[in-house]
This record gives structure tokens, sequence and C-alpha cells, in this order.
């Protein structure tokens, strides 16, 4: 953990190389600003039948940690959205979901 998925409107998928781009973008903020380890970061990038909203939708899943307090969040949130705007040129609706360990069950 972080999960970061990035739901885009099949018609606007932006070419792989942008996609890289943003990919990089949002490792650096989960491996800076949430300080997660590199290989527990996971970056979707999923193709949908836009109906209503905004038009990227960025789902983020993350373990609690003490570290990661309100203004933490709001950097990264921040650092996330304006990624998206610099390598997309598209607004995100952004929402996290912490999960204490306790919670967590995974595999892999």
């Amino acid at each position: 953990m972080p999960n970061i998925t990035i739901h885009i409107p099949a018609d606007k998928m932006p070419p792989d190389e942008a996609l890289a781009d943003l990919t990089e973008h949002c490792a650096e903020l989960c491996t800076g600003i949430l300080r997660a380890a590199l290989g527990n970061v996971h970056i979707l990038y999923v193709a949908v039948r836009h109906g209503r909203g905004h038009p990227v939708f960025a789902e983020i899943h993350y373990r609690l940690e003490p570290f990661r307090t309100p203004p933490v969040m709001e950097r990264f949130m921040k650092g996330l959205d304006d990624a998206i705007k610099d390598t997309l040129g598209l607004t995100a609706r952004i929402r996290c979901f912490g999960y204490a360990a306790s919670s967590i069950h995974a595999r892999n």
C-alpha cells in the first residue's frame, strides 16, 4: 500500500508515454510524502465510460500511519492533483481511504 487507481474516460486515455510520466510522479509522491516503500506502491489506470462528474477519478487506498496526518494527506492530494493536470490536462476528483493495519488482510 498505497494503491492508486485512476479512472480515465476511454476516449481521453493519454498515450503510454504520458501515463509513464504520471506513474513516476505518483510513485515519487507515495515514496516521498507518504513514505511508502516503492515495492508496496501500486498504480493502475482504468479506462471507463464516463457518465457525469469530473473527467478523472483518482482513488487512493493506504495504510494509516501516525505520520500520515491530515496536512500530509493534503500535500499528497495537491501533488497528485498537480501531476494529473500537468500530464493529462484534466481535473480529477480525488478520494483517499485510510485503513488500520489490523483491518488489512492481504497476499502478495
